[in-house]
C-alpha cells in the first residue's frame, strides 16, 4: 500500500528525476504519513512548502545541494550527509529537524541564503560535524539557540527577546591568526568605545533582528579570553556600531565559566543596530588609581558570632562597590555588586562551582573595587569551614 500510494505521488506532482538531481517544476505535497528519502541534488522550481511527513536528505559518498528558484519548507526533516549539505536557496522547518551526519552549510558572503526555523520548531543532535555551517535563521519565535559554526566549532547563541522576531539570523566566524586582513580592514580594534579595553580577535558573530534581544556567547579554549581582561569578570559582549563606527560595550548580565571555556550574556540591545558581535574586555576606570591596603582576612563561617561573615573595612564609604572572590585555581566563585558584608563561605555561582553550598576550606583571593572612592585592591582571605575554630 505504501508503494503503491507512493508511485501515485511520483507521478502526479511534475517531478523529473535526471541522473545527479531531482528536479521540480511541479507541486509537491508531502502528506502525514509520508516519508521520502532523496539521495541526490534537489532542485526546486515549483510549490514545495506544504508539507507534512518526514523529508530526509542521505549521502555517504558525496555531498548534497539544495537550489532553486524557491525555498522548500519541509515539516520534519533530517539530515545524514557525510560530506554536508549545501543550500543555494533557503530551507525551512515547520516542526522537528534532526541532525544526523554532516553540516549544513549556506554562503557566508550573504545572509539571503539561510536555514529557518518557524514557530515551535526545534531540532536534536547538533555537534561539532552536524551544525549550520553558515546562517540560520528563526521566525515567529522569541527564545532560540542557533546551532551555528565555522569549520570543527560549534559556537552556538542564543537570543532571547522582548517580543517575538519576524524574522532573526544568525552565523558564527572563527577568524584564525592567519586569517586577520579583511577582520581587521573593517572592524578596527582600535575604533573603541571609552569603556571598551579589548576585542577579541579570533571570533565573531554576525546577528540580524529588530527586536531588543539579551543574546549569550560562549567561548573555549582556541577563543583566547586571556588576552580580553585579567580576570572572567572582566568581560563583555561588544557590538560593532552601525552608527558610531566603532566597538560599543554591550554588557554583562551573566558570566559563568573559566578561561578556557564559559558563557556571557549581554545587556538588552537591538541587533540590527550593529554589524557584528563578539567577547570583549571592560576598561578598567580604576585600573590606574592607587590602591590602599584593606588587609587580608580570616573567615570561620561556624554561627559562634566570630569571623562568621567577610567584613570589609571602609567600605562604608563606598555603597557603590563590586566583590569578586576566586578560588586558587581563578575560577570567580564570588560575585556581588554593593556588597554589604555578606558573604559567609557561600558560593553564588553555577558553573563549576555549585551555588548556595559551603566552599572547601583554603585560601582564596579577592578584589573590592569601591567605586565612590575610586580604590581598587586585591586581598586574600583563609576560609575554614571547621566548626571547632
Amino acid at each position: 500500500m505504501k508503494i503503491k500510494a507512493l508511485i501515485v505521488f511520483l507521478f502526479t506532482l511534475h517531478v523529473i528525476i535526471g541522473q545527479d538531481a531531482v528536479h521540480n517544476y511541479g507541486n509537491i505535497q508531502i502528506h502525514e504519513s509520508a516519508m521520502v528519502g532523496f539521495h541526490m541534488n534537489v532542485i526546486n522550481d515549483g510549490t514545495f512548502d506544504e508539507n507534512l511527513g518526514l523529508v530526509g536528505f542521505y549521502s555517504t559518498n558525496a555531498p548534497l545541494t539544495i537550489s532553486g528558484a524557491f525555498a522548500p519548507v519541509f515539516y520534519d526533516s533530517e539530515v545524514a550527509v557525510n560530506d554536508g549539505l549545501y543550500l543555494e536557496t533557503s530551507v525551512g522547518i515547520l516542526n522537528n529537524f534532526n541532525f544526523i551526519h554532516g553540516n549544513i552549510f549556506t554562503p557566508r558572503n550573504s545572509s539571503d541564503v539561510f536555514f529557518n526555523y518557524s514557530d515551535d520548531s526545534f531540532y536534536v543532535g547538533e555537534g561539532i560535524q552536524t551544525k549550520i555551517d553558515g546562517y540560520g535563521a528563526i521566525t515567529n519565535k522569541d527564545t532560540f539557540t542557533f546551532p551555528v559554526g565555522d569549520d570543527d566549532r560549534i559556537r552556538p547563541l542564543t537570543i532571547t527577546s522582548e517580543s517575538v522576531n519576524a524574522q532573526a539570523k544568525c552565523a558564527y566566524f572563527f577568524v584564525g591568526p592567519d586569517n586577520l586582513s579583511s577582520y581587521v580592514e573593517n572592524f578596527n580594534a582600535d575604533a573603541k568605545d571609552f569603556n571598551v579595553g579589548a576585542v577579541s580577535n579570533r571570533e565573531f558573530w554576525r546577528l540580524e533582528g529588530d527586536s531588543p534581544s539579551i543574546v549569550t556567547l560562549s567561548w573555549d579554549n582556541l577563543s583566547n579570553i586571556g588576552i580580553l581582561g585579567e580576570y572572567i569578570s572582566d568581560l563583555v559582549v561588544v557590538g560593532w556600531s552601525k552608527e558610531q563606527q566603532q566597538w560599543v560595550n554591550l554588557g554583562n548580565s551573566a558570566l559563568e565559566g573559566e578561561f578556557s571555556f564559559g558563557s556571557i550574556s549581554s545587556d538588552t540591545f537591538v541587533p540590527n543596530d550593529y554589524e557584528i558581535i563578539t567577547i570583549g574586555g571592560a576598561l578598567d576606570l580604576n585600573e590606574t588609581l592607587t590602591t590602599i591596603d584593606l588587609g587580608n582576612y580570616f573567615l570561620t563561617p561556624n554561627g559562634d558570632g566570630t569571623n562568621d561573615y567577610l567584613v570589609i573595612d571602609g567600605i562604608g564609604e563606598s555603597p557603590n562597590n563590586l566583590l569578586q572572590i576566586f578560588n586558587r585555581y581563578g575560577v570567580l566563585v564570588y560575585y556581588k555588586e554593593n556588597y554589604r558584608d555578606g558573604f559567609e563561605g557561600i558560593s553564588n555561582r553555577n558553573m563549576l562551582v555549585k551555588g548556595d553550598i559551603g566552599m572547601p576550606s583554603g585560601v582564596y583571593f579577592y578584589i573590592i573595587t569601591l567605586n565612590d572612592i575610586k580604590v581598587k585592591h586585591q586581598g586574600y582571605l583563609y576560609l575554614s569551614q571547621n566548626s571547632e575554630n
